[in-house]
């Protein structure tokens, strides 16, 4: 099954691609997906989504990142993949948004598997945590001190 990542003005260093890699791993390996995904990553919501989205159809998730730290856009994309998972492996049509079984599950199967991954691979902690909103406003504030240094003379 391949799995494609986009990352469209997506606020998400490229410094934390590999966590993000290694994430989408884990969840091939706990909840394999029988057909291919995309996922795109995202600066703002598109149409009435909240954090995240899947569309069966296109086979698409789509998961809000800009200004959020790692490990909520991780626990959105394994909520995102659940529902994949929920309808390509069992069969399951999309449920109630609040209260259903299916978004009770993926709510609570993505918090489990967040735990599992930070517990199971420490290394990756401190990434997992980071404020991309804060490493975007210190890349700006950083590049805008070079300017201003630069043009001192």
């Amino acid at each position: 099954m391949k799995v494609t990542i986009i990352h469209n003005k997506s606020g998400v260093p490229k410094k934390d691609y590999e966590l993000y890699e290694q994430y989408i791993k884990y969840l091939q390996k706990h909840y394999p997906l029988k057909e291919k995904v995309e996922i795109h990553f995202i600066d703002k919501r598109d149409g009435n989504m909240t954090t995240g989205a899947y569309d069966n159809k296109k086979k698409e998730i789509l998961v809000l990142s800009k200004g959020r730290m790692n490990i909520d856009i991780m626990r959105t994309l394994t909520h995102e993949w659940i529902h994949q998972y929920q309808t390509q492996i069992l069969n399951r049509k999309k449920g109630k948004n609040i209260g259903g079984q299916n978004e009770n599950e993926a709510n609570a199967i993505a918090g489990v598997l967040i735990k599992k991954f930070e517990k199971g691979k420490p290394t990756y902690e401190p990434k997992m945590y980071n404020d991309n909103e804060k490493t975007s406003r210190e890349s700006r504030t950083n590049s805008q001190s070079n300017k201003t240094s630069r043009h001192k003379g």
